[in-house]
């Protein structure tokens, strides 16, 4: 059964022919303030600033950057560049890149500029039809009514639409598969608590947040079958870097027989990298954690360390679901096939 795809409204992104409008994700819930990029700069510090987050839509607003340094006579090369330093952590950042590059090269001169716009929208609109197709598969492994659990936000306005994680979420809601949806906060911006709180308040599913301490709890609690997350990166081994805390979650998952599902496109999986351990983790300012909306809270003399992702390994994730297929217990010999699978349907 497909998502009712009205239980879908909510957009992040959107492209205007001469500049990339953000919906500012730092100012949610309490503003819906919109940001203009008209260049690659702009989109740049919008992706390293988190205007804008989530390993999909950092993906799709790097294109647009690229897109938009054609079309004011940017040198492409330097905004590539530019734009690939904004983030470390998604791959999506630098696969986008690379594809836009790719047909950059291959365009001439005159058409270059109207191509590259042509191939950031075809991206954007891939992966939107991609998280309904995750999101339906995913969905379709719960056995329910249940409850489940995410962390992050991981829905349409981390993504081209509808979501990875919350894309399974809203389809398993549509569903009746899932009849209660927690989330953790996600310090130390808050994203669960801002962000995936907001979507789902604006779609009418019921979401409860909890303290990002509260997981165990709850899973003991047995008000759950399900931690349903997303990803950054998932290295060839099947090894998944995601928002700190993700790991931990598995960890209790395991110890309370609760199951692990990671959601994420294909574009997400990077062959090059072995294992979880040569992911590069991108490490943040210590005033995220020592201070909150300007104010400080931990003593002047306090130091934090503040990695924004952990890598969870392979052997604790049940399913990895992507746009091309559902892994039971992912490897690299299942990876390696689905994306065997992944190209064959590409060149198709």
């Amino acid at each position: 059964m497909s998502p009712d795809v009205s239980v879908d409204s909510v957009r992040a992104m959107v492209w205007h022919g001469d500049r990339l409008a953000l919906l500012d994700q730092r100012r949610l819930p309490l503003e819906e303030a919109w940001v203009d990029c008209a260049d690659a700069p702009a989109v740049a510090a919008a992706i390293r600033d988190m205007v804008v987050r989530g390993a999909p839509a950092i993906g799709i607003a790097a294109a647009y950057g690229v897109a938009l340094a054609a079309r004011t006579g940017t040198d492409l090369g330097s905004a590539v560049a530019t734009l690939g330093q904004a983030r470390p952590t998604a791959i999506n950042l630098h696969w986008a890149l690379e594809r836009m590059s790719r047909v950059a090269a291959a365009a001439g001169p005159d058409e270059r500029a109207a191509r590259l716009v042509r191939e950031a929208e075809t991206m954007h609109a891939e992966d939107l039809a991609a998280n309904h197709t995750l999101g339906v598969a995913g969905a379709a492994e719960i056995d329910g009514p249940t409850g489940v659990l995410t962390h992050c936000n991981t829905g349409a306005l981390a993504t081209g639409g509808f979501g990875t994680a919350l894309g399974v979420i809203r389809a398993g809601w549509a569903d009746g598969r899932i009849d209660a949806v927690f989330m953790g906060e996600t310090r130390p911006w808050l994203q669960g608590a801002r962000l995936t709180a907001w979507e789902l308040a604006r779609e009418g599913i019921d979401g409860r947040v909890i303290v990002d301490g509260a997981a165990a709890a709850l899973m003991a609690s047995g008000r759950i079958g399900w931690v349903v997350v997303g990803a950054d990166r998932v290295a060839a081994n099947g090894d998944v870097a995601n928002k700190i805390g993700t790991c931990g979650l598995a960890v209790l998952a395991r110890h309370y027989g609760v199951r692990f599902m990671v959601a994420a496109p294909a574009s997400t999986i990077d062959p090059a990298t072995a294992d979880g351990g040569s992911i590069p983790i991108e490490t943040r300012p210590e005033d995220e954690v020592l201070a909150w909306a300007g104010q400080r809270v931990a003593p002047p003399d306090a130091r934090a360390w503040n990695p924004v992702f952990d890598v969870t390994p392979a052997a604790l994730i049940d399913v990895l679901v992507t746009e091309y297929g559902v892994l039971h217990n992912p490897d690299a010999a299942a990876l390696a096939r689905l994306q065997e699978g992944a190209a064959d349907a590409v060149v198709q």
